[in-house]
């Protein structure tokens, strides 16, 4: 059946997308300042760069996709294998690589291959069988150790959720799941152990941030300062005072939710919140119309993975969760995560056109048709 592919591509999902795109824009020229206005115009050319993803994804069949979950999968982990080795270092991280001219985050395109793969193996089959869970929790696990070593706590974090959220989308068992949540302290207690000493701090500094206001207390104190002193309205657009006097560390990537919360205040929040639900309740139509498993577990994977980094920056920088490093979608400034946002948008768009390209007869057929 020949139709134009372009045409269906979701417009209530283009729309949120391009009124993020301009909340995001709109923050971090006001986050940045002007000796560093570059980082504005950067980000500006990797939205150009990402819509082109987004538009690319949106074309590349399904079916051409289940193809290459795992080449990519493997190319992913190859990556991050080589991260420890080669990799560059920045902010006391070793988190990229750089192949040609080109500067790569490796866990980036891990958490969406993952998705792919974890979508492939549950295309066919029930998670009712330890065979298919243990095969699903080493290619999970896998990379998440290799991320967490960088380190990286936040994207593992998010890896591991995020695969759960599919585990579950693809009928685990409820009685698995209870095992699971049972050994969760257990867990804790190994991997606080092998914590990173600042990352230790981190969670102590958020049961109490007033114990080091000036040291690892410092981020949490001055992002709840900046939200509450934006009040119903805000300071106004270019003029929040925790910004532009730099109080507020690391205002264009992590903590710039604070700096929009102290410029448009609560309605600007509410805003921006509501795109955030608009897109989420978006990608759940498009997945409860998704015409093969492997569509729906695609799209249920993009947006666990959407709804937990918007929970997780939310919260940290509200001071309700320990801050991780996870980045707000679409606000925050950042290449690589991004990119892969948009390109992870366009599988969802691609979804969406063939759920309303396929007959009704059609439906029903093999998962990765």
């Amino acid at each position: 059946m020949m139709f134009k592919p372009w045409l269906l591509i979701d417009r209530w999902l283009l729309v949120i997308l391009l009124m993020l795109a301009a909340i995001g824009l709109l923050t971090l020229y006001s986050a940045v300042h002007h000796g560093e206005i570059h980082i504005w115009y950067r980000q500006l050319s990797y939205w150009l760069v990402g819509l082109t993803a987004f538009l690319i994804l949106a074309l590349i069949p399904l079916r051409l996709l289940g193809l290459l979950a795992w080449p990519v999968f493997a190319f992913a982990l190859l990556c991050l294998a080589l991260v420890p080795l080669m990799g560059d270092v920045q902010m006391g991280a070793r988190r990229w690589i750089t192949i040609g001219p080109v500067h790569l985050q490796p866990s980036e395109i891990m958490k969406w291959a993952l998705m792919l793969v974890l979508a492939h193996w549950f295309a066919n089959r029930e998670p009712d069988g330890w065979l298919a869970i243990i095969v699903a929790v080493c290619l999970t696990a896998v990379p998440a150790a290799l991320i967490v070593v960088q380190p990286d706590l936040g994207t593992s974090l998010v890896l591991l959720l995020a695969a759960t959220a599919m585990l579950v989308a693809a009928g685990f068992p409820w009685r698995y799941l209870f095992s699971i949540v049972a050994m969760m302290p257990f867990a804790g207690w190994y991997v606080w152990l092998h914590m990173h000493q600042y990352q230790k701090q981190r969670v102590l500094t958020f049961l109490d941030p007033q114990t080091d206001p000036l040291g690892a207390g410092y981020h949490v104190i001055q992002s709840m300062i900046s939200i509450g002193s934006g009040g119903l309205w805000g300071k106004g657009y270019l003029t929040g005072t925790q910004s532009r006097l730099n109080f507020l560390p690391e205002q264009h990537t992590d903590f710039i939710f604070s700096v929009l919360a102290e410029e448009a205040g609560l309605i600007g929040v509410f805003v921006l919140l509501l795109l955030f639900a608009l897109l989420v309740h978006r990608m759940l139509h498009i997945a409860s119309i998704a015409h093969t498993r492997f569509a729906a577990l695609v799209t249920v994977g993009v947006c666990s993975i959407f709804m937990i980094y918007i929970f997780v920056n939310i919260a940290m920088v509200s001071g309700v969760l320990p801050v991780v490093g996870v980045p707000l979608p679409f606000v925050s400034y950042g290449g690589s995560a991004l990119v892969s946002m948009l390109a992870a948008l366009g599988m969802v768009a691609r979804v969406s056109i063939e759920a309303h390209a396929v007959l009704p007869w059609q439906r029903g057929g093999s998962p990765l048709a």
